[in-house]
């Protein structure tokens, strides 16, 4: 269920987000946000041909549970590199957090 090794510290944090639209310049500048977040599969088409690739976002690299569209848990050990991010959008990107301690049950 969840990427967060059971050996090491049970703490975590719940972060929620909202996006601003209207302090986005344009759709495609919020999709980078998203993007940069979550990373992105591109299709790039080719002599008839179709190829797939992964591009990688901050959380693609950082164990997580996405719990809904703007709302995931990281362990406590990686909250650095993510209000790191988050601190790049602060003008446009509102977002809340809560330490939470995961139990047994939130692992495979």
């Amino acid at each position: 269920m969840i990427e967060i090794s059971k050996t090491k510290n049970r703490r975590a944090v719940i972060i929620s987000f909202c996006t601003h639209s209207d302090k986005f310049r344009s759709a495609s500048e919020r999709n980078t946000f998203f993007r940069g977040l979550y990373g992105w599969e591109q299709v790039v088409t080719k002599n008839d041909k179709r190829y797939r690739y992964r591009r990688e976002g901050i959380l693609t690299e950082i164990p997580h549970i996405k719990v809904d569209d703007s709302v995931f848990i990281v362990a406590l050990e990686h909250l650095k590199k993510v209000l790191k991010y988050f601190e790049e959008w602060s003008n446009k990107v509102d977002w809340e957090m809560r330490r939470i301690i995961l139990e047994d049950d939130d692992f495979d």
